[in-house]
């Protein structure tokens, strides 16, 4: 018979489980704390937890792997953002905060796949045209590919420089400018076109 002094208490155990239980909300207060600096094991441990969550989410909704890493990946981006700006007003909800911000992404990439597709068909683009052994391409303007540049929208023009001049990918030129990288594609394809038409016309004008 195991006597009872020699048991090892119950209580420490339950304890150690509400201190694992150092929520989401506990880890999302560490890291707005933080700011401006970074709290890396913090930051590290949230998306530790909410990264399959909304992995998950994205399956459920997008129907494609590929799609559902992207959806994991630009949400904790975002999510990290906030809370490093101070953005989050309730920390203790991250939870939700994370799963509205998921589904926001969602929508959002629904309506720009889908205007994208609509100004693909309605400007079709031929990106790598073949060109003939005879055929040599002009010297670019600079000067007038300068004042191209400078007549887009400012976030036409962020986008292509930190695309092309940078060498940054859509997700990375997404987090920076705050928005998805649906919408980055698209401004990208968009600005694309006007500075071509820019370039095409005699003397620049946009």
């Amino acid at each position: 018979m195991i006597s009872l002094q020699h048991a090892a208490p119950y209580a420490p155990r339950m304890s150690l489980v509400v201190a694992d239980e150092d929520d989401d909300g506990a880890l999302a207060r560490r890291i707005a704390a933080r700011a401006p600096g970074r709290d890396a094991a913090a930051e590290a441990e949230l998306c530790r937890r909410l990264g399959p969550r909304i992995r998950l989410y994205g399956l459920k909704h997008l129907r494609s792997e590929a799609a559902a890493a992207d959806l994991m990946q630009d949400v904790l981006v975002m999510v990290l953002q906030k809370l490093r700006e101070g953005a989050v007003r309730e920390p203790e909800r991250i939870s939700s905060f994370v799963l509205g911000t998921a589904r926001q992404t969602v929508v959002d990439w629904r309506r720009s796949g889908a205007r994208r597709a609509r100004i693909l068909e309605a400007f079709p683009v031929d990106f790598a045209p073949q060109e003939s052994d005879e055929e040599r391409p002009e010297p670019l303007d600079a000067e007038r590919l300068r004042d191209c540049l400078a007549a887009l929208s400012e976030r036409e023009r962020a986008v292509l420089v930190m695309t092309f001049y940078d060498d940054r990918p859509a997700d990375a030129v997404a987090a920076e400018l705050k928005l998805t990288a649906g919408n980055v594609r698209v401004i990208r394809h968009r600005g694309l076109e006007r500075l071509r038409g820019c370039m095409s016309r005699p003397g620049g004008e946009a």
